[in-house]
C-alpha cells in the first residue's frame, strides 16, 4: 500500500527550503505519496533553487483564499455542532492569545476546514506540519473538525513560534525535534501537553550531491583566503560579526575574499542594507560580497572553491548549510549557539568560537589559515560526522517509522477508503 499524506509548509519554496525537499524525495523513496501544502509563496527574490518550478506546481496554496467556500462548508456541516464547540472552545482557551489574536484564530478555523475538505477529497492519511506557528493552528483546527490526525515538527525554540504552543501540541498525535535540546525544552515547557511519542531527528545532507569533485586543497599563504557563509540575511546570524572579523585579518596583512550566500526576508530590502552600508563603511567592498538567494548548485560550487566556512549565528538551533560545508570536507569555523555542539565538536571537526566575539572568530580563523594540516584533519572527521549521523534520509526514515507504526495498512482515510 502507498501511504498518503499532506506535508504543510510555511512559504514555500523559500531559499532555505532545501532540506524539506530532501526529505520529500526520501519520503517517495519509501512509497509515501507526498501532498504538498503551503500557506503562501515566498517573495520570488527568495525562490532561488532549480526545482523551484516542480515545487510550485506540486504545491496547494492557502493563502491569498482560494474559492473553495463548498468545501469549507461541507466540512462544517460533517462536524455538527460538536465539532463547531470544539474550534470554540479551542479559540477561548488558547494562551496568551490577544482579542485580536482570537480573531485570527477564528479566520485560520475556517483555513482549517480547507485543509479537512483536502484531506478527505485526496485520502490523506495523516497530515505533517514543518512549523509550529500558524501552520501548526490550521492543523490543529483541522483535527478538531474532521479527526485528522497531524504531527508537528519543532525547527528552533518554541518562543520564535508564537503564542498557543500548549495546544498546538496537544492535538498533536506526535512531535519531531531536530536536537535534543530542543526535545529537553519541549518536555520541560510542555510537558502536560506533549503527545506520547516524541523523536529526536535531526536534519540531513545528501552526501552522494555534497561530496568534492576535488580533494580540499588549504589555503598555504598565496592569494586570497577565501571563506564561505551561507545562510538568510538577518541580524540573528552575525553576519555584522563575521564581517567585522574580515576587516580583523584585513589589518594582519591576510588577503580574504568572503562570499555570503542568502538574502533577507524583504528580497533585498531589509537588512541587506545595513550589511552593504557596513562593508562599505570598512572599505570592504572588495572584500565582501553578498550573492543574495542562490541554488543548491551555486552553494556546492562556492563551498568546493573555498578554503573555511565560517557562520556567526547568535543562535542556530542546528544548521544545514554547517552540514553541507562539512560533508563537503571544510574546515569550519561557527559559534557554539543553540544545538550546534550536536553537530560540532570542538577540535575534532571544527572550531567553535563564541557569539558576538569577532576578535576570536578571527583568531579561530587564522588558526586555520597557519594550519593546513589541521584544516584538512578537521574537514575529513567533518564529513565523517555527516556519513554517521545526519544524511537526509534519517528525518524521513522517523517520520515513515511513526506513521507505520502508527496507522496499520488497514487503516481507513478520511473517504472512507482503505
Amino acid at each position: 500500500m502507498n501511504w498518503s499524506i499532506g506535508y504543510l509548509l510555511p512559504e514555500f519554496p523559500g531559499q532555505t527550503h532545501i532540506f524539506w525537499w530532501r526529505e520529500m524525495n526520501a519520503l517517495a523513496s519509501m512509497g509515501v505519496d507526498v501532498d504538498i501544502v503551503s500557506t503562501r509563496r515566498p517573495l520570488s527574490k527568495l525562490m532561488s533553487h532549480t526545482w523551484v518550478q516542480e515545487a510550485q506546481q506540486r504545491t496547494t496554496y492557502l493563502f491569498p483564499p482560494r474559492p473553495n467556500l463548498l468545501g469549507i462548508l461541507i466540512e462544517l456541516l460533517r462536524c455538527g455542532i460538536p465539532g463547531w464547540f470544539r474550534c470554540l472552545q479551542a479559540i477561548l482557551t488558547a494562551n496568551n492569545v490577544s482579542f485580536s489574536g482570537r480573531l485570527r484564530l477564528l479566520a485560520l478555523a475556517l483555513v482549517g476546514a480547507e485543509v479537512s475538505n483536502l484531506a478527505r477529497s485526496r485520502n490523506w492519511q495523516h497530515l505533517h506540519v514543518h512549523s509550529c506557528a500558524d501552520a501548526a493552528n490550521i492543523a490543529m483546527f483541522a483535527a478538531l473538525i474532521s479527526k485528522l490526525s497531524y504531527s508537528l515538527t519543532l525547527h528552533g525554540p518554541l518562543r520564535d513560534y508564537g503564542p498557543n504552543q500548549e495546544q498546538k501540541w496537544q492535538h498533536a498525535t506526535f512531535g519531531i525535534v531536530i536536537t535534543q535540546q530542543l526535545y529537553e525544552e519541549v518536555q520541560n515547557s510542555l510537558a502536560d501537553y506533549i503527545p506520547k511519542t516524541i523523536k529526536v531527528a535531526p536534519m540531513g545532507v545528501d552526501i552522494d550531491v555534497f561530496t568534492r569533485t576535488s580533494s580540499y586543497s588549504p589555503w598555504r599563504g598565496n592569494g586570497a583566503c577565501r571563506i564561505f557563509s551561507c545562510g538568510r540575511l538577518n541580524f540573528c546570524k552575525g553576519y555584522v560579526d563575521l564581517i567585522a572579523a574580515v576587516d580583523i585579518l584585513r589589518q594582519q596583512g591576510i588577503t580574504v575574499e568572503l562570499k555570503i550566500a542568502g538574502e533577507d526576508e524583504h528580497g533585498g530590502n531589509g537588512y541587506r542594507k545595513e550589511l552593504e552600508t557596513l562593508i562599505q563603511t570598512l572599505g570592504l567592498a572588495d572584500s565582501v560580497s553578498l550573492l543574495g538567494a542562490v541554488s543548491e548548485d551555486t552553494v556546492k560550487a562556492c563551498l568546493e572553491e573555498a578554503h573555511i566556512f565560517a557562520l556567526a549565528s547568535l543562535r542556530e538551533p542546528l544548521g544545514v548549510a554547517i552540514m553541507e560545508a562539512m560533508a563537503m570536507e571544510l574546515p569550519i569555523v561557527v559559534t557554539g549557539s543553540g544545538g550546534v555542539k550536536e553537530l560540532v565538536e570542538a577540535e575534532v571537526n571544527g572550531l567553535l568560537v563564541e557569539p558576538q566575539a569577532p576578535t576570536k572568530l578571527a583568531d579561530a580563523i587564522s588558526q586555520l589559515l597557519h594550519n593546513p594540516e589541521l584544516s584538512i584533519r578537521l574537514g575529513q572527521a567533518a564529513r565523517e560526522k555527516v556519513i554517521q549521523q545526519f544524511q537526509a534520509k534519517r528525518s524521513a526514515k522517523v517520520l515513515y517509522d511513526i506513521i507505520t507504526e502508527l496507522y496499520p495498512t488497514t487503516v481507513e482515510t478520511l473517504s472512507g477508503k482503505s
